[in-house]
């Protein structure tokens, strides 16, 4: 759907910062499924946490993103998803080995522009959902700009700046600014 924006990139790059900007200046935004999911394990089993089984967590973030893009649909005017089913999609095929990309990739579609988060490490921070260092982020930053490229999507890097002027950068690039 082409006003469906993706804001992805490096862990602790200040995606969910600018998704919390967004969603305070009025726009629809779907929050991150990875976090969701850990904060679901947390208070269960746990058995689907990513230090735990890599796999299962990212199978669940690709049913949870497929379900948010499906859920959404008929929300008016741009969207923008913290990660979605792509960065879901691009973590399975990681953590199983797998070379063939599932065809709910193809099928579920953001608009080709990506917007990507780089790699900063003066505000990268681990938490109680972040427990990788930023080495890992860095690597999973780096698969992403390599995966989507290959499904059709234009990766756009963020500038490193405070959350005004990366809103202002999104907006001008969607055409709502």
């Amino acid at each position: 759907m082409d006003r469906f924006f993706v804001i992805s990139g490096c862990s602790g790059g200040g995606k969910s910062s600018l998704i919390e900007a967004l969603a305070a200046k009025g726009f629809a935004v779907v929050p991150e499924p990875g976090r969701r999911i850990v904060a679901e394990e947390v208070a269960g089993e746990g058995m689907a946490l990513p230090w735990v089984d890599m796999a299962a967590f990212a199978r669940r973030a690709v049913a949870m993103a497929a379900a948010d893009h499906q859920a959404i649909c008929e929300t008016a005017g741009p969207v923008f998803f913290d990660r979605g089913l792509i960065d879901a999609v691009a973590g399975l095929c990681h953590a199983t080995g797998a070379a063939e990309v599932p065809d709910i990739a193809r099928k579920l579609r953001y608009n080709a522009t990506v917007f990507m988060t780089p790699p900063w490490p003066e505000i990268y921070v681990t938490d109680a959902e972040r427990r990788h260092g930023l080495d890992d982020g860095i690597a999973e930053y780096e698969r992403l700009m390599d995966f989507y490229p290959k499904l059709g999507y234009r990766p756009v890097v963020l500038p490193k700046a405070d959350i005004e002027t990366r809103i202002r950068f999104i907006l001008q690039r969607v055409g709502v600014y």
